[in-house]
């Protein structure tokens, strides 16, 4: 499925993706997916092309957003707002575009709590 200009459109609630990135053995979902209270590890950050990806890339890394970072999302905003994380002991509010470009692997709670 493309979507503007022959880019790929994600498909985040799609069930059928879902049990295939499950069978493969793929845990990475957006940031977005995650719901307040979550964690998560950051596993990839696919950045922007034509020559933008290395200042997006390296504008996260400067925030501390680097793979292996836990990421904990403290609130997100309704309609399509930011969405507020804790990284690293800072609280940092990123825009929607962004964090679906945020690659995470979802931390399993370990107990109740």
């Amino acid at each position: 499925m493309t979507g503007i200009q022959g880019y790929p459109m994600t498909r985040r609630n799609d069930p059928t993706m879902k049990r295939m990135s499950e069978r493969l053995g793929n845990y990475e979902i957006p940031l977005t997916a995650l719901k307040d209270g979550e964690a998560g590890i950051i596993m990839s950050i696919s950045g922007g092309g034509y020559g933008r990806r290395w200042g997006f890339e390296k504008r996260l890394a400067d925030l501390g957003l680097t793979p292996g970072t836990r990421i904990i999302v403290v609130k997100a905003a309704p309609f399509h707002g930011p969405i507020e994380v804790l990284v690293r002991g800072s609280r940092l509010a990123l825009g929607r575009g962004i964090s679906d470009r945020i690659l995470v692997k979802k931390e399993e709670r370990c107990g109740r709590g």
